[in-house]
């Protein structure tokens, strides 16, 4: 089997010859090239460089385009902060929706336009052309809530949940149309799965996930399944409290922060989902040592039982050791 083969094989169900790796490298992937991470996120072909020569040396089944949350709202006409060596960032200090009369003017913006988006839909192209159908590829997309964070500013949108619920909802629903369209031109690039990046559903209660962010989250997986493409989910920090809905939403991979319970993400999935990650990038993966490191992703794997993909709990920090990242390929080589 190869990369592409035990990547849809692990979603689909059927057998893999063994485990699929698909940890997330950006700034790591950046270094192992020797460029500044500002080039990578910037022009799509540092980023395909880094990931294709990431996954040969160390064994990944996937290359992925994620580079950083300020594509979407960049092409909106966020204020972006770019830096020499370090992901781009939204201004929060100069937030596009800080006055809540600008999202009716807003329009979705077109991916294909020339924008940030663009460079992301042309690294799919290109790694489509360059190992299409030998690796599995990853597009990304922001999911509801995290965009709005960033649309918004986060302390906003946490208060606007109390303050003014139709005003998200409005919120939630352009960001749905504006993501359901990027990964449509993802996909017709090539992709074969969406990555949705969601973060700052970690920072809410059971209550308001359920309430407001669940439902767009629902409808954004069954948008991306209607346009034939599979869904990784990944929710930065502890989801513990939400993960009975993140099982619910139909992802094809959950892929877990390290603060949150494999064996609990088990029960709360049930024995059909797929489950990515989660050991601790920092603690474990960077600052063990491969002894250490294959017995802590052994436990996850253990844990969550035979429908798993490994991983790291979150991005593989950029100054983790070379033989540490060959731990995960070692036991996911050596495992089924």
């Amino acid at each position: 089997m190869n990369g592409y083969e035990r990547v849809l094989a692990m979603i689909d169900g059927r057998p893999v010859d063994h485990l699929p790796n698909m940890p997330i490298t950006m700034m790591f992937a950046a270094d192992h090239i020797g460029q500044p991470y500002g080039r990578y996120a910037s022009d799509h072909r540092v980023l395909v460089e880094g990931q294709l020569r990431t996954a040969e040396a160390f064994g990944f089944d996937y290359v992925s385009s994620i580079s950083d949350p300020a594509r979407e709202a960049a092409d909106c006409g966020a204020v972006i902060q770019y830096f020499d060596d370090q992901p781009p960032a939204v201004d929060e200090h100069h937030s596009l929706l800080a006055d809540k009369s600008r999202l009716a003017q807003l329009k979705v913006p077109d991916p294909l336009a020339g924008g940030r988006m663009l460079d992301r839909v042309q690294a799919n192209a290109m790694f489509r052309d360059k190992v299409g159908k030998q690796l599995a590829i990853e597009g990304w997309i922001e999911g509801p809530c995290a965009e709005a964070a960033d649309l918004r500013g986060i302390n906003r949108l946490m208060l606007d949940f109390y303050d003014d619920p139709v005003f998200v909802r409005d919120l939630f629903e352009f960001v749905l149309e504006m993501g359901l369209r990027f990964a449509k031109a993802q996909v017709e690039a090539g992709v074969d799965l969406i990555g949705v990046g969601d973060a700052a559903a970690s920072l809410v209660g059971p209550q308001i996930y359920e309430e407001f962010v669940w439902p767009y989250e629902k409808r954004l997986v069954d948008g991306l399944h209607a346009i034939d493409t599979r869904v990784r989910l990944h929710i930065c920090g502890n989801t513990s409290r939400i993960l009975k809905g993140m099982g619910e939403l139909g992802c094809d991979i959950v892929d877990l922060d390290f603060m949150v319970s494999m064996a609990k993400a088990r029960e709360a999935m049930g024995p059909n989902q797929v489950l990515l990650g989660n050991i601790d990038p920092v603690k474990i993966l960077r600052g063990g040592e491969p002894p250490s490191i294959t017995a802590a992703i052994a436990q996850c794997h253990r844990e969550a039982g035979p429908r798993y993909i490994v991983g790291a709990g979150c991005e593989v920090p950029r100054d983790t050791p070379a033989q540490n990242l060959l731990a995960l390929r070692d036991y996911a080589r050596s495992h089924v």
